[in-house]
């Protein structure tokens, strides 16, 4: 077991990833010397409680949800997990630790070990791993990314959803990068290297590939397996809509970041 705290954050109203998460905590707490979970009340009952029987430490609040707010719940995930003895914490999101845990657990391994080589270190995803997810979210995360690079010179897959963090940064961002919006996803960076002091690094991996199919298993047996079922996600221009207001956003939130000539 490593001296790495893992800080999740948990909405899983229907309860979809208890039975991965079943599955997949012991495998976690072989990984990690402490896990904390922020969870939104409206994440299925029996999915905290057994989250808690089994040493987790969970703090559940009826919060809000969405793009506009993710950044405040992975804050708050950070925050939880300070409250434990661990020097590194490793954030991610839910869903795609399961995934990871269960598909990719050496590399798991490997990285929570890595992460302590810099006081930040953003989490991304291999050629390979990028490319398992729908065109709608390449595209636009594409777009993000670029901006990013431009900015600093960094050619790093921001959106993963997964981060390195010493106590040190993470303290810093708990009280001082409040971003409240998804934009967390490059804002902490551009934050942390604004304020000065800071290591930043950067892990491609491949298990931070698309793992929202682990959790829709009916609709994608229904549509002839992860490819068809994708090329479904392409053709809805909703899902376009919500990934390129994502987009927006994130970009949006570089601004304050650029360098005045």
């Amino acid at each position: 077991m490593s001296d790495v705290a893992l800080a999740l954050i948990q909405y899983d109203p229907h309860g979809a990833l208890f039975d991965q998460s079943v599955r997949m905590l012991p495998r976690l707490q072989q990984v990690f010397a402490d896990i904390a979970v922020f969870a939104n009340a409206a994440t299925a009952s029996h999915a905290i409680a057994y989250l808690r029987q089994h040493g987790v430490r969970v703090q559940a609040e009826a919060t809000q949800v969405g793009l506009n707010h993710l950044g405040w719940l992975r804050r708050a995930a950070v925050q939880l997990a300070l409250r434990g003895p661990c020097p590194f914490i490793l954030y991610c999101d839910f869903d795609r630790i399961l995934h990871w845990i269960e598909f990719h657990p050496q590399e798991l391994i490997d990285v929570a070990q890595q992460i302590a080589a810099h006081d930040f270190t953003i989490l991304g995803r291999t050629p390979r791993a990028f490319a398992t997810h729908p065109r709608l979210q390449r595209d636009t995360e594409a777009i993000i990314n670029h901006v990013f690079e431009r900015i600093t010179n960094r050619t790093w897959d921001t959106g993963a959803g997964a981060r390195g963090l010493s106590r040190r940064a993470a303290e810093a961002i708990v009280t001082g990068c409040l971003d409240d919006q998804i934009s967390n996803d490059v804002t902490w960076p551009l934050c942390l290297q604004q304020l000065g002091g800071f290591t930043l690094g950067y892990i491609a991996t491949e298990g931070l590939e698309f793992e929202t199919p682990d959790r829709f298993s009916a609709e994608v047996a229904q549509a002839g397996g992860v490819a068809q079922w994708s090329e479904q996600l392409d053709d809805d221009p909703q899902h376009w809509a919500a990934r390129l207001e994502l987009a927006r956003i994130e970009v949006a939130a570089m601004l304050p970041f650029v360098r005045s000539e």
